[in-house]
C-alpha cells in the first residue's frame, strides 16, 4: 500500500501541435533588467502603470548586478563640487545600501560608487517586487508585431514555451538594441571590435598591500607578454573593509554571435586566470593567497545600437551641448576601448556636463518605442561616455516619463515642457550653462581616497 506522502500520480503528455502561448497584457514593456530597464521599470510603475519587465538572463540585474562592473560611474560630476547629476532610483539605493556597508564613495576626478552586486541585485529585486512590476526572466525575443512603427506586441521564447506581451508602449534596455533590431528598425555597429571585459571578484587578499593603480598599470603592460594578456593595462577595485576586489584588466570581443559569444566567454575566463596568475607572482604582498570567488558574467560596452532621430557626436559631448530636448547628463569620460591592448581616455574639466536628447533614444521609424541604456544613438566616442550607468539610469527613467505622457500614441506629440519639467533633477534648470543650478550634494558616507582607481569598464 503507497504511502500517503509518496503516491504521487503522474501523466505521460506530449506538447501540442501549436505549442502553449502564455499572455500577458500590460501598458508598458521593458526589454532588459539592467540598470536603465529597472530604472524605466520602477518610474512607470510609479506613475501606475502596469510594467512588464523581461531580461533573457535567468535574474534581473542585467550588467549592474551579474557583470561585476564594481562601480557606479557617472552619477556625479567632476571636483571640486562632485554635484549629482542623476537622481531617481539612486537617491534611494545609495542610502539603503550604505547603511548594511555594501557601498562606499572614492572622490577622485569624480565620484565613483564602490558597490556589493549581490546587494544591489536584491535590492532591485525587492523594488520590483514591491512596485507590482511584473518580471519575466530567462526569456529572449522571437519576433515582433511591428505596425509601421507601432510595436503591437513582442513573442518571447522561453525554457517553459513561448510568451506574447501586448503593450502600448515598449523600451529597448537590451544593451544590444535587440528589440529595435527584431522589429526591423535600423540599427548600428561599430566597424571594428569595441572590446568588453571578463571581470572577475578574487577573496583572500591584503588591501593594505595593494599596490598603486598606475604602478599596477606599468606592472602589467612590463609583464603582459610573458603572460599571453591581450589588454596591457588594468585595474583592481578593492572594497573597503573586506579582503576582496574587483579585477578589470581584460579585454575580450563581444560578438553578436551565438557560437562566437559563447566562445568569446571562455577567451574572457581564460584571460582572467592569466591574470590572477600575474598578480599571485609580481604582486605577492597583496594577491599572494588569491582565489577567484566568482567570475562575472561577460561585460559588454558597445555592440549594436539604435539609428536615432539624433546620433549624438563626440563634439557635442566635448562641447558640453544642451539641446532643448535634453534627458540625461552626465561628466564622465571619453572612454573608447577600440584597441585590445587599451583605451582612449579623456577626462573634462570641473565644470563640464555633457546631455543625452530625447533624440537620441528615440529610433528612426518608431511611433511608440523608446531605448535607454548603451545601445541608444552616438558615435563611438560620443557613446564610450554615456553607456555609463548614471546617465543610463536617467535615460530609462526618462523614457518611462516620455511614454507615460505619449499614453499609447506618438512619442513625438509629447509637450516636452511637461517632460523637462518631471525629470528636471536630471538635467539642471533651464537656462543654458546650468553650472549654478546643478542638484544634489556630494555624499558624506564612507570613502577611500587612496587605493580606489577613478575608472571600470561599464
Amino acid at each position: 500500500m503507497p504511502h500517503k506522502l509518496t503516491d504521487v500520480k503522474i501523466h505521460t503528455v506530449t506538447k501540442p501541435p501549436s505549442g502553449p502561448l502564455e499572455e500577458l497584457r500590460g501598458d508598458l514593456c521593458v526589454v532588459g533588467a539592467g540598470i536603465a530597464g529597472v530604472s524605466a521599470a520602477l518610474t512607470a510603475a510609479g506613475l501606475g502603470r502596469r510594467v512588464i519587465l523581461v531580461d533573457a538572463l535567468p535574474m534581473l540585474g542585467g550588467q549592474c548586478a551579474n557583470s561585476l562592473i564594481g562601480l557606479f560611474c557617472g552619477v556625479y560630476g567632476n571636483g571640486p563640487e562632485y554635484r549629482q547629476l542623476t537622481h531617481g532610483l539612486f537617491d534611494r539605493m545609495f542610502p539603503d545600501l550604505e547603511k548594511t556597508g555594501d557601498l562606499s564613495y572614492n572622490h577622485r576626478h569624480t565620484i565613483t560608487v564602490n558597490y556589493d552586486e549581490h546587494a544591489v541585485g536584491r535590492w532591485m529585486e525587492r523594488e520590483i517586487v514591491q512596485s507590482g512590476v511584473v518580471p519575466v526572466t530567462g526569456a529572449s525575443i522571437l519576433s515582433v508585431d511591428n505596425d509601421a512603427g507601432h510595436l503591437r506586441s513582442v513573442t518571447f521564447a522561453t525554457r517553459y514555451g513561448l510568451l506574447k506581451v501586448e503593450a502600448d508602449a515598449f523600451i529597448d534596455a537590451s544593451g544590444d538594441a535587440a528589440l529595435t533590431w527584431e522589429a526591423g528598425l535600423e540599427c548600428r555597429v561599430p566597424e571594428r571590435t569595441i572590446w568588453g571585459s571578463q571581470q572577475v571578484r578574487v577573496e583572500g587578499l591584503v588591501p593594505s598591500a595593494a599596490p598603486d593603480p598606475q604602478d599596477l598599470a606599468q606592472s602589467v603592460y612590463d609583464h603582459a607578454e610573458e603572460y599571453g594578456l591581450i589588454r596591457r593595462d588594468g585595474l583592481a577595485f578593492f572594497f573597503p573593509g573586506r579582503d576582496t576586489a574587483v579585477l578589470n584588466m581584460t579585454h575580450i570581443e563581444s560578438p553578436l554571435e551565438a557560437v562566437g559569444a559563447a566562445e568569446a566567454q571562455l577567451r574572457g575566463k581564460d584571460q582572467a586566470d592569466r591574470v590572477i596568475q600575474f598578480l599571485r607572482d609580481h604582486h605577492p604582498a597583496a594577491f599572494g593567497q588569491a582565489s577567484v570567488r566568482f567570475y562575472g558574467l561577460p561585460g559588454r560596452r558597445q555592440t549594436r545600437w539604435i539609428a536615432g532621430e539624433h546620433q549624438l557626436t563626440e563634439h557635442e559631448v566635448r562641447s558640453g551641448v544642451r539641446f532643448e530636448d535634453s534627458i540625461a547628463r552626465t561628466s564622465w569620460p571619453i572612454e573608447l576601448h577600440d584597441q585590445p591592448e587599451g583605451y582612449v581616455w579623456e577626462q573634462f574639466d570641473g565644470d563640464h556636463v555633457h546631455y543625452v536628447p530625447l533624440g537620441s533614444i528615440t529610433p528612426r521609424g518608431a511611433v511608440n518605442l523608446l531605448a535607454a541604456g548603451r545601445c541608444v544613438d552616438g558615435d563611438a566616442a560620443a557613446l564610450s561616455s554615456i553607456r555609463v550607468m548614471g546617465p543610463c539610469a536617467a535615460m530609462g527613467e526618462a523614457a518611462a516619463h516620455a511614454l507615460d505622457l505619449a499614453d499609447g500614441g506618438p512619442v513625438a506629440e509629447i509637450d516636452r515642457a511637461q517632460l523637462r519639467e518631471r525629470i528636471r533633477a536630471n538635467i539642471g534648470p533651464d537656462e543654458t550653462g546650468d553650472g549654478a543650478g546643478l542638484a544634489g550634494a556630494p555624499p558624506s558616507g564612507r570613502r577611500d581616497e587612496e587605493k580606489e582607481p577613478l575608472h571600470a569598464a561599464h
